[in-house]
């Protein structure tokens, strides 16, 4: 791995959000070489107390917060907010993801940031965007991810008596947004080098859902398809959904008659497989049939181990994959051929695996350096300011 700079070496970006949303968008930055430094309440960002954990540390607050720098102010007294504001201007940027009463309380709206520092990029991260009602400015991840649709249709096949669920995740919302919010941020940063002009980023976490829907949500929002209260309504069809194998679970998705002969096949042609017509995905998917179907397969399928089935599927045309967990993923052949996990120190959780991003720069690769920062590391580098 090369040891020179990351890509951002060189830029400063004050981060005083407190979601993971915000945080995340800082560490996609800080991981690239941006000096990010991360503005603290007294007793510590809320994500600190944010499982899972270990010996009393939060382990999202570790992956969140890698190769940033940690730096406590009160600010709603007037020194600490004052230190801020000379922090502000000594940076490039400031990353931000409250509602916009607390950004007025703290004299942090677009307006003042911009006037008191008309360089700065200002990113904002909010639910719904500035100027949303106000009832709708404390909305978190779960009310997000219902309001984009996503939770509503994904998973899919979901029992009715199941609560809607948020889909990968507790922070999808978040992490999404993330990725918005750091690629204009970078944006934004390139036009102050050009024009020495910093900009104000409104940022909404739910128009960042609606830019990720799939086929079946568009149909909706287009009108080519009624909304319904059955959650299945909008699912591709077929029997396929989760199914245990041997040693954890694969997923099966089937719709056509070169699916279905490939599982035969698959499977030893078995007697009960020809109770079905050849052509029964397509013209015979009754709910009976689907029932019939499932209760056949899971008694083959739990014999199974899932990595080599899955395998072997896909080779005969079968769209079946793997149900990896997080144990999984790390000992993924392909992930380790790229390096997307990267180890690093970290002083309670000793070596750790952290994932990184999903591109690979050879001149300035992401590097973990640092672990999230303990409480105010960097108190003294602010002092006197």
């Amino acid at each position: 791995m090369t040891d020179s700079p990351g890509a951002l070496a060189g830029i400063t970006l004050i981060e005083i959000a407190e979601r993971p949303a915000g945080e995340n968008t800082g560490k996609l930055l800080s991981d690239f070489g941006a000096t990010v430094i991360k503005v603290e309440r007294p007793g510590g960002a809320p994500t600190r107390r944010m499982g899972p954990f270990k010996n009393g540390e939060s382990a999202l607050f570790a992956f969140l917060n890698t190769n940033k720098k940690s730096v406590v102010l009160d600010l709603t007294q007037p020194a600490d907010r004052a230190t801020l504001d000379k922090l502000l201007a000594k940076a490039n940027g400031l990353i931000d993801d409250h509602d916009e009463a607390w950004g007025a309380r703290h004299g942090l709206t677009a307006a003042e940031v911009a006037q008191a520092h008309p360089h700065l990029v200002h990113c904002a991260i909010t639910p719904f965007g500035q100027g949303a009602p106000a009832e709708w400015q404390n909305a978190r991840s779960i009310n997000v991810i219902n309001a984009g649709g996503w939770a509503y249709h994904s998973p899919s096949e979901m029992p009715h008596e199941k609560p809607p669920l948020k889909g990968a995740g507790r922070f999808l919302p978040d992490y999404e947004s993330a990725i918005d919010a750091a690629m204009a941020t970078l944006a934004s940063l390139h036009r102050q080098r050009k024009t020495g002009k910093g900009q104000f980023i409104d940022l909404s976490e739910v128009e960042v859902q609606l830019n990720r829907i799939d086929c079946v949500l568009d149909r909706m929002v287009a009108g080519d398809a009624d909304p319904s209260d059955e959650r299945t309504a909008y699912d591709m069809g077929g029997p396929g959904t989760s199914f245990a194998a041997k040693d954890g679970h694969i997923y099966l998705f089937m719709t056509t008659k070169g699916h279905w002969n490939g599982l035969c096949k698959l499977m030893g042609d078995p007697a009960w497989a020809k109770e079905f017509r050849e052509d029964w995905l397509e013209f015979d998917c009754t709910k009976e049939n689907v029932v019939r179907f499932r209760e056949k397969f899971s008694e083959w399928i739990i014999g199974q181990e899932k990595l080599a089935i899955s395998e072997a599927a896909q080779k005969g045309g079968v769209a079946m994959v793997p149900v990896n967990t997080a144990a999984d993923l790390p000992q993924h052949e392909q992930f380790i051929h790229r390096g997307f996990f990267q180890q690093a120190e970290h002083p309670v959780f000793g070596t750790v695996s952290y994932p990184t991003v999903s591109y690979k720069m050879s001149a300035s690769p992401v590097r973990v350096v640092t672990p999230a920062p303990a409480l105010g590391a960097h108190d003294s580098e602010v002092e006197g300011l």
